[in-house]
C-alpha cells in the first residue's frame, strides 16, 4: 500500500517559480511512472508532466512545456515539479499520482494520488 504526499503549493507572482514535491510512504510505488496533475475551473483535471519509473522517460503538456521541469530527488521514491514562470492560467490544485502507463500522461491511469496542493499565481 503506498500513499503520496505533496507539498510546496503557494501564492506567488505571475512570472515567479514555486517546486512542488511528492513523496511516497510505505512501500515504493510499484507503478509504471508518476505524474503530476492539475484541476482548476476552466481545464478541469489535466495530465501536466509524468515521468516513467523505468526508462526516465518524461512528458509535458504542451501549455507547460519549456516552463516546468519533472524530476527525481535523491530518494528514489520522491519526485518533484520545479514550476518556473508561472502564469495565472497555472492556478489550480495539483495532484501527483501513480499511473499504470508509463506512455500515457492520464489520470485514467491513476493508481493513488495525493492530498492536492493549492497553487495560485496572481498579482
Amino acid at each position: 500500500q503506498v500513499q503520496l504526499v505533496d507539498s510546496g503549493g503557494g501564492l506567488v507572482q505571475p512570472g515567479g517559480s514555486l517546486r512542488l514535491s511528492c513523496a511516497a510512504s510505505g512501500l515504493t510505488p510499484d507503478a509504471a511512472a508518476i505524474g503530476w496533475f492539475r484541476h482548476d475551473p476552466w481545464n478541469g483535471r489535466e495530465g501536466i508532466s509524468c515521468i516513467s519509473s523505468s526508462d526516465n522517460t518524461t512528458y509535458y503538456a504542451d501549455s507547460v512545456k519549456g516552463r516546468f521541469t519533472i524530476f527525481r530527488d535523491n530518494a528514489k521514491n520522491t519526485v518533484s515539479l520545479q514550476m518556473d514562470r508561472l502564469r495565472p492560467e497555472d492556478t489550480a490544485v495539483y495532484y501527483c499520482a501513480t499511473l499504470t502507463s508509463r506512455r500515457y500522461c492520464s489520470a485514467s491511469y491513476s493508481l493513488t494520488w495525493s492530498q492536492g496542493t493549492q497553487v495560485t499565481v496572481s498579482s
